[in-house]
């Protein structure tokens, strides 16, 4: 990786964080030349401006999603342990990503009504995220660890909604209690699931 390379990372691991604790919307060239203490025309030649800014911060949160929870998961074992090892590093990214919490879940608040370029890279991400889940858990029914009438789809929504009733009881309620509530749900979503 270049310098200029490495550089680019770091402003986007900053704007991350920005975006996570006030929004995409409150972030800015500005505000991040500020942040990183670089100067407003050096961060402008890398953006160009601030939708591209959030933009490609949103991507970069994506890649880092990637190479933290989904490529390994993949190198577990192909079935219900590749499940579980997708739910426990998504659990890890929930609880120690970022200062604000998941960005994907902040971003969603922000864009769910706002038509757009970020809404529409939001929705994309969103998509293949949760193909992704059923992707998996097809992978269960395969090796016969799950039924074969299961929905995967269905799974998939379920684990969603699971991880954002998670954000919203760790983050918002500072429940002590929600990390383990969320393990004993889908430890529950398994077993009504199981062959």
């Amino acid at each position: 990786m270049s310098k200029g390379d490495e550089t680019k990372v770091a402003i986007l691991d900053e704007a991350l964080q920005i975006a996570s604790r006030v929004g995409f919307n409150a972030l800015s060239i500005g505000g991040l030349a500020e942040r990183t203490e670089m100067s407003k025309g050096g961060l402008f030649a890398h953006f160009r401006s601030k939708e591209a800014l959030q933009l490609q911060t949103l991507e970069h949160s994506r890649t880092r999603f990637i190479d933290q929870v989904i490529r390994p998961t993949l190198n577990a074992p192909r079935g219900v342990r590749r499940l579980r090892e997708l739910f426990a590093r998504w659990l890890d990214w929930e609880t120690s990503a970022l200062d604000g919490g998941c960005i994907f879940i902040t971003a969603s608040a922000e864009y769910d009504s706002q038509p757009g370029a970020m809404r529409d890279a939001l929705v994309r991400n969103q998509e293949d995220w949760l193909d992704t889940i059923a992707t998996v858990a097809d992978t269960a029914v395969a090796e016969g660890e799950f039924r074969p009438d299961v929905d995967t789809r269905q799974l998939a929504f379920e684990l969603h909604g699971l991880m954002l009733g998670f954000h919203h009881s760790g983050r918002l309620l500072e429940d002590p209690l929600a990390l383990d509530r969320t393990r004993t749900a889908f430890e529950s979503m398994l077993d009504a699931r199981l062959a």
